[in-house]
């Protein structure tokens, strides 16, 4: 029996693992040398804000404050689509997110213009009136642009 081992008839989670592999490594592997940690509690908090300042303008459809948070290269990676910034903010108008929490959020700072988030959300959500509700493993990259933070990548996947 011959197998095809085609990477895009592989199960949607182990595709996301390796895009975000792959879109990831170079941001942690681009110093040269050890960094000393860039990591401060007021960075680490003020990375926490901006995403949870993402979410609820998400939520709230504010479409100019959620694009205000965002590099205008941004890339959503879900089970369903790699998404664009202008793909992302059609969907909040399809999309009712009644609830969500943010849970055990983790910043690191693999250099100094660098964040990456990990955290656990749970949302109650439909999408063109799909129930999405559950718990999701999610995880971002901001980078520090001229002064100011933006996210460049967003991902979810949902918890089992």
């Amino acid at each position: 029996m011959k197998r095809n081992y085609c990477l895009f008839t592989m199960k949607p989670r182990v595709f996301l693992f390796c895009m975000m592999l792959v879109a990831l490594a170079p941001v942690c592997f681009a110093q040269a040398s050890p960094a000393k940690p860039a990591k401060s509690a007021s960075s680490e908090k003020a990375i926490t804000d901006l995403e949870k300042s993402a979410w609820e303008s998400y939520k709230n459809k504010q479409a100019d404050a959620f694009k205000k948070l965002m590099s205008q290269d941004y890339c959503g990676a879900y089970a369903d689509a790699l998404k664009t910034l202008d793909m992302e903010v059609a969907d909040m108008a399809k999309t009712d997110l009644r609830d969500y929490s943010l849970a055990d959020m983790k910043v690191a700072f693999p250099r100094a213009d660098v964040a990456v988030t990990r955290y656990k959300t749970t949302i109650q959500m439909t999408s063109e009136g799909k129930d999405m509700s559950g718990t999701y493993n999610s995880a971002s990259v901001w980078v520090k642009k001229s002064g100011k933070w933006l996210e460049v990548l967003h991902t979810e996947v949902k918890a089992q």
